[in-house]
């Protein structure tokens, strides 16, 4: 029972791996913004780095290393500060994964002069590139209690107006 087991889960190992491998190198910021963006993994290593530190499952404590998602959006031209005001305030960025997972944040919560939440694109988990399953980007989001969106290969970032 024991050796069945093992097989299974090599194999599983196995998928796991050839799915994650597949995984694209930029991180696409698109949609209802000034300047479309296609950023490597060179492009966020040259920009300013934010850490976060969230609970692992089993209690320890792990850290993050990114930059923040207010500063790519910012660079793509998405509204930000006092621009973020009147319809502008009903905007939002989806956040896409490899796999098909999907969150979605408003400009707001993103913004430091309307929230304290520190949201990063990570690239590193406790000062190593991230495990292959998770990267080779990872929408951190250390308020989040659940973790939920945290989003693991993430792969586009989507800003949405919905008033124009």
């Amino acid at each position: 029972m024991l050796r069945r087991g093992l097989i299974v889960a090599a194999v599983c190992a196995g998928l796991v791996c050839a799915q994650t491998s597949a995984a694209p190198a930029v991180l696409v910021v698109k949609g209802d913004v000034a300047n479309q963006l296609t950023l490597t993994a060179a492009d966020l290593t040259a920009m300013p780095r934010s850490k976060a530190m969230i609970p692992d499952p089993d209690g320890t404590e792990v850290e993050y290393e990114g930059v923040a998602l207010a500063d790519i959006l910012k660079r793509a031209g998405a509204p930000s500060g006092n621009q973020l005001r009147g319809d502008a305030l009903a905007s939002y960025v989806l956040a896409s994964a490899h796999d098909g997972y999907r969150v979605v944040f408003t400009l707001a919560e993103v913004d430091a002069s309307f929230a304290n939440e520190k949201i990063l694109i990570a690239d590193q988990r406790d000062g190593k590139s991230l495990f292959e399953y998770q990267g080779p980007f990872r929408l951190v989001c250390p308020g989040d209690k659940a973790g939920a969106r945290s989003v693991r290969m993430l792969e586009t970032l989507e800003i949405v107006r919905l008033k124009k």
